[in-house]
């Protein structure tokens, strides 16, 4: 109906209605054709990886093995191996914008490490043995915690957080290997001796193919394993690792 105005009466301003809002959704955007793909070209779609995390290598089929570090709960690693294997991973944590804390009794071995890491930032900080405090770790600031105390690490004193992953680095198998072992989310195996490998075996159900190849893995060779799965992974340095780190050992 269109508006009559009276004399000495003007006009009122025509109402505007304000965008309407789907919840969620925000302001609608321009109406264009949907993008749609035919079931038969699904298979040409294809992922460099099977999953978000830090790359600790290649398997057998030379694809990328990926570990999803940081988690929204508390997650725990150890590793039966050598500390340039630890270290490798806790570089390529860092690379990742997350960071990293250093639990250690020889500190010299991990300095050039952490003075490397940053690029002059302090994303890897090295701690003396209990004196580890609270991290602080979010999802913004994930904190990879590396416990290098030997073969009879001593229980840690810092509380489980979320966002926060412990990996606990074993040169051999002590006397409390088995409560370490038994507590973690994940467990890697580099080269140990026959006698290890058969004590790994009943903690971790291997086969007898693994058993036997544990004794013979070369230095760059990881067995991750879980309750559920096992994946020989290999570690190849990339050129600033091999710069930091030199190659590949299983004892340093």
């Amino acid at each position: 109906m269109a508006y009559q105005s009276y004399p000495g009466q003007t006009a009122p301003e025509p109402t505007v209605r304000a965008p309407r809002l789907r919840p969620g959704f925000g302001l609608r955007g321009p109406r264009r054709e949907r993008h749609v793909l035919a079931a038969e070209d699904l298979t040409a779609l294809a992922f460099p990886v099977g999953d978000d995390g830090v790359l600790v290598g290649v398997d057998p089929q030379n694809q990328p093995a990926v570990i999803g570090l940081f988690r929204p709960s508390q997650y725990e690693l150890v590793l039966v191996g050598g500390m340039w294997t630890a270290q490798v991973i806790a570089l390529r944590a860092a690379a990742t914008g997350a960071r990293v804390a250093v639990e250690t009794a020889r500190p010299q071995a991990w300095s050039p490490m952490a003075q490397a890491a940053g690029g002059g930032q302090p994303c890897v900080t090295i701690h003396q043995v209990g004196r580890l405090g609270a991290q602080g770790a979010s999802v913004a600031s994930p904190v990879l915690v590396v416990r290098d105390l030997g073969a009879r690490p001593p229980r840690s004193r810092l509380s489980a957080a979320p966002w926060q992953t412990t990996l606990t680095l074993l040169p051999y198998l002590g006397p409390n290997a088995s409560r370490v072992i038994n507590s973690a989310d994940l467990v890697g195996v580099q080269r140990v001796s026959p006698q290890e490998a058969e004590i790994l075996a009943r903690l971790l159900s291997l086969g007898d193919q693994e058993v036997a190849a544990l004794p013979t893995l070369g230095d760059n060779i990881t067995l991750w394993a879980t309750r559920m799965r096992r994946q020989f992974v290999m570690t190849n340095p990339g050129e600033a690792e091999a710069q930091v780190l030199g190659g590949p050992r299983r004892m340093d």
